[in-house]
């Protein structure tokens, strides 16, 4: 097993990371999202049909 990296990290490094934690968050927000849908137009009621009543 290798040991960690403990050195720091450098300013590109780092803005990586707070960009892909962004489109990971964003990302798992829209599967979140699209599940929900999808769980509500198998029980028989959509998302759009709630605000038409």
């Amino acid at each position: 097993m290798e040991p960690k990296n403990t050195k720091p990290k450098a300013k590109g490094e780092t803005a990586r990371e707070d960009r892909l934690k962004a489109a990971l968050k964003a990302n798992m927000a829209r599967r979140k999202a699209q599940a929900k849908a999808r769980t509500a137009a198998q029980s028989g009621e959509s998302a759009t049909s709630k605000d038409k009543g």
